[in-house]
């Protein structure tokens, strides 16, 4: 995972071809959040779903950077003021707590926009069929639009003013979270040409470990580090934001980590996945984080 990391980490280092001439102030503020660091979750499973079915680790990188940014740039919007207005982002003051809440902004539309052009790349540069890759635009649109992480995200700010079921709880976190998750792994198989029996597999997987990262990210909320997650914790319960502890208790939050970790290693084992170790290895590491 290390090494992938570091391989994302320096495609996303040239993520503005030099040639092109952008103002430099938008160029900074959309790179001093890309940079921050951060886990790599989203293009690690992009490259790991791309390899566990026989596919080029180089092909997938344009795609793993463009979900890299598309996450980043809801990051940036998430922390401003008119949303969830946070001061510090992976141990480092928010985008606009440096550039501006104006720069804050057009820094996150940057990003969006150019993660088309960087998936367009694995076209052009290694060859991904069209098709797949008219796949994988259609389903970045899909999964992080609308229907899913910013319908995600709107459902949770509705729910500020009083989530009353789990049902609508669970429908915050698989698409505010766990769609962009499904989105990196389909798009994944897609550069590796998968058949529709895999990438179900894959979306199986996906939809698991998602809702699985956000209760955990709950779980952290109300009893991690706050070092380790470079971020002060119990923000949920200061903004009286309703969780997955907060319905069923924490143990019983544990549980249902562990149960869906459980389901999504299921759905990827059996042969239909040929290479799924690295999933198997991302989920357990996932299952077990303490940031």
């Amino acid at each position: 995972m290390e090494e992938i990391n570091k391989l994302v980490t320096g495609g996303l280092q040239d993520f503005i071809p030099g040639e092109w001439v952008v103002p430099s102030s938008l160029h900074e503020a959309m790179r001093y959040s890309l940079m921050a660091g951060g886990k790599r979750i989203r293009p690690l499973l992009v490259i790991a779903a791309a390899e566990s079915l026989g596919g080029s680790r180089e092909a997938a990188l344009p795609v793993a950077c463009a979900v890299e940014m598309v996450h980043t740039y809801s990051l940036i919007h998430d922390d401003l003021p008119a949303m969830d207005n946070d001061d510090f982002r992976r141990g480092k003051p928010t985008n606009h707590k440096v550039f501006g809440e104006a720069s804050a902004i057009l820094a996150g539309d940057g990003l969006l926009t150019h993660a088309f052009y960087s998936i367009a790349q694995a076209s052009r540069r290694y060859h991904v069929p069209a098709e797949q890759t008219l796949a994988i635009v259609e389903e970045l649109s899909l999964y992080a639009g609308p229907k899913g992480m910013v319908g995600g995200q709107a459902a949770d700010m509705e729910g500020e003013q009083g989530i009353t079921s789990l049902d609508q709880l669970k429908y915050i976190h698989m698409h505010k979270t766990g769609d962009l998750i499904v989105f990196s792994l389909k798009a994944g198989g897609r550069i590796a040409s998968a058949s529709l029996e895999q990438l179900r597999a894959l979306e199986t997987f996906g939809r698991s470990i998602g809702l699985a990262f956000q209760i955990q990210d709950d779980i952290l909320d109300l009893i991690g580090n706050e070092e380790k997650l470079g971020k002060k914790t119990q923000s949920d319960v200061v903004m009286n934001k309703v969780t997955y502890p907060y319905f069923i208790g924490l143990e019983e939050s544990r549980a249902e980590v562990d149960r869906l970790t459980l389901l999504a290693k299921e759905a990827i084992g059996g042969g239909t996945i040929p290479h799924p170790d690295r999933l198997l290895q991302m989920a357990d590491f996932l299952l077990n984080r303490d940031h």
